[in-house]
């Protein structure tokens, strides 16, 4: 598998932090870099635009060549009319690594070649897969059954297998990692890093209420629903945030698909009803940001001595 040095060369640990609507802040992202794995945040956190071009900015006086790169993860949907804006100072900044969903184009892949950036692609089949590498996508992000947020409903084993059929580049695994055994499991799979999100949710650095980084620690996999009615694209939320909310999870009716749009996002809808993987019931309390890395590494330095293997 080929993975770029401007990547691998400068991570402590194959782990992406996942970008997380609200959640994803530069105060994480830093944290998250300098434990040494990528962090990352969706471009539409920053509002107004004026204050991409701040975090963007920050970002690059703050972090160093000792620590781990940083994305951004850009909504390619056709909903989202800031998208043009925002890659012009994705651009401007020369953001290392860019997450791109929700479509993929040509032309945005090679904006973001021009200066030498990495675009990754976030698929839930093969299909959109192929469709990413054809359209200049460098690599791929593989979201699974169980992801936090917009998830899909294959096997991590299936979706990766059929991806590395026909693809040695660039691949990222989502959906209910959390612990460093499973960070070791994505590999064993096929897939070069795993993509986390919801354990970082309960960290001291993310943008997200108490009661939230709370119910994510008192939660498990069972208290997960997997509903489109809230953005119009299938997700998984905490079930506790949907009764809270006055809805009943077990009766969500199904919502539009043509009716979301991204740029224009209910943020009252994203703050009431909570987005959670499956992977929670390894969160056992809020931390910082370096000392999840850090537990995450011990687990995966132990798994990988339980069988007797050497840390690559």
């Amino acid at each position: 598998m080929t993975v770029p040095a401007a990547i691998a060369g400068r991570l402590k640990l194959p782990v992406i932090g996942s970008p997380m609507f609200i959640i994803s802040v530069p105060e994480l992202v830093i944290a998250q870099c300098r434990a040494g794995i990528v962090g990352s945040f969706p471009s539409l956190n920053a509002r107004p635009l004026a204050q991409l071009d701040e975090w963007l900015g920050r970002l690059n006086r703050e972090l160093g060549p000792g620590d781990a790169p940083y994305a951004v993860n850009l909504i390619v949907h056709r909903s989202n009319d800031r998208l043009m804006e925002d890659l012009a100072l994705c651009v401007k900044h020369r953001v290392p690594i860019v997450i791109t969903s929700l479509g993929a184009r040509e032309d945005v892949n090679a904006a973001i070649h021009s200066y030498g950036g990495i675009v990754l692609h976030d698929v839930i089949n093969d299909r959109f897969a192929r469709k990413a590498i054809e359209k200049g996508a460098d690599g791929l992000v593989a979201v699974a059954a169980g992801a936090g947020g917009h998830a899909g409903t294959l096997s991590p084993f299936a979706l990766v297998q059929e991806i590395r059929h026909w693809f040695d580049g660039p691949l990222a695994l989502s959906g209910a990692i959390a612990t460093g055994d499973a960070v070791l499991a994505a590999q064993a799979c096929g897939a070069d890093f795993a993509y986390i999100g919801s354990a970082f949710i309960a960290t001291e650095e993310a943008r997200a209420v108490p009661a939230y980084k709370q119910m994510i620690v008192d939660s498990r996999a069972e208290d997960i629903v997997y509903s489109n009615l809230f953005t119009g694209v299938h997700g998984n939320y905490l079930r506790p945030s949907i009764v809270a909310a006055g809805m009943d999870p077990d009766a969500l009716p199904e919502s539009d698909p043509s009716a979301m749009n991204f740029a224009a996002m209910d943020a009252k809808a994203w703050k009431d009803i909570w987005g959670c993987g499956q992977g929670i019931g390894a969160v056992t309390e809020v931390l910082p940001a370096a000392a999840l890395v850090a537990r995450l590494a011990r687990e995966y330095d132990a798994a990988i001595a339980r069988l007797g293997l050497t840390r690559v």
